[in-house]
């Protein structure tokens, strides 16, 4: 019965992603260029003739329904935010791949635990390694794409000040931006280097400088550099001197960094007992089903129940919702915003 749960509910959630890929509609012409301006083959559709419609003999071909799958991925908005989300994490991967990767994980970590608690590791065959699994499978992804995210944006915001103040002492030695810029892109290593390579080609192709540094703003979503993006704007409105603008901006950023560093430092504690109020009984429970695996059957037997389900069931549901909930005021209560 928990084989033929797992196995309706991977079916259902397929169901659920297809849907929401067919359902979603539109498309971002800028997330168009950004790819064709990332080094991406550009698309030639509206050059060529409309294809014709799929038939049931191609759509049977497994590689006419990737490329049919991609397409519409990758039309639809859903796709797009996607792919913006996919370049954040400097990922070479296409959206539906990246679906794809979800649906694998959701469905094959569960089989995974179900095979292994009939094989080598009974502790795990039970309705709470089954459920932690469906978690695990479906979390996973996710956190491997924020991983990536939040690595290439604190690496951005390491080298965004030496960037600043390369691009301000260009600015003094009688170079024009576009030229100082294509001294970062030279110069410095990625991802600082492949954002700036961006703005270059996407003003290569015609696109406004403005526009071209706001779309790397929405990229990388960076504090700093949405400060930098604005100053700069302002400058090229009304005027003034912009290697000085950018001097006061480069100190303003190492002095923000230094003080995050020192929050950091400070909230150490805090928040490692926000690691242990979380994960320590998660642990524990793991612990015990290696040591004794049937010691925490009784918790999913009738008599006693509540409502149908047993009351063991029902006890371990409100210990982690609190456990999820101490977890998030104690991360809420340490993030600090400077």
């Amino acid at each position: 019965m928990v084989t033929l749960a797992l196995a309706i509910l991977a079916a259902v959630s397929v169901l659920l992603i297809f849907v929401g890929i067919l359902s979603s509609r539109g498309g971002d012409v800028n997330a168009r260029l950004e790819r064709y301006a990332s080094g991406q083959a550009a698309e030639t559709a509206a050059r060529a003739p409309k294809a014709p419609r799929p038939t049931i003999g191609s759509l049977l071909s497994s590689s006419a329904a990737a490329v049919n799958i991609n397409r519409i991925v990758e039309r639809g908005d859903f796709g797009a935010n996607l792919a913006r989300e996919l370049a954040r994490a400097d990922l070479a991967l296409k959206p539906s791949e990246f679906l794809a990767i979800r649906v694998g994980a959701l469905v094959g970590v569960p089989a995974l635990f179900v095979v292994l608690g009939a094989t080598m590791l009974p502790m795990v065959g039970n309705p709470i390694g089954y459920l932690i699994a469906l978690v695990l499978g479906f979390w996973l992804p996710r956190f491997w794409l924020s991983r990536r995210k939040s690595k290439r944006l604190k690496q951005f915001n390491a080298g965004l000040a030496n960037t600043i103040t390369l691009i301000a002492n260009a600015l003094r030695s009688g170079s024009s931006f576009l030229q100082a810029i294509e001294m970062v892109v030279r110069e410095t290593q990625p991802p600082i280097s492949t954002e700036f390579g961006r703005v270059i080609r996407e003003v290569n192709l015609g696109l406004p400088f403005e526009q071209a540094l706001g779309n790397m703003v929405r990229r990388v979503r960076s504090d700093d550099l949405e400060l930098m993006a604005t100053a700069i704007q302002i400058q090229h409105q009304v005027g003034g001197n912009l290697a000085e603008i950018l001097d006061s901006i480069g100190f303003t950023i190492r002095e923000r960094v230094r003080i995050k560093g020192e929050i950091r430092t400070l909230t150490a504690q805090a928040r490692m007992s926000g690691y242990v109020v979380g994960f320590l009984p998660i642990g524990l429970v793991g612990i015990l089903m290696f040591i004794a695996p049937k010691f925490m059957d009784p918790m999913f037997m009738k008599p006693p129940e509540v409502m149908g389900l047993p009351a063991g069931m029902i006890i371990l549901g409100i210990g982690a919702f609190m456990m999820v909930m101490g977890f998030l005021l104690i991360r809420r209560i340490v993030d600090i915003e400077v």
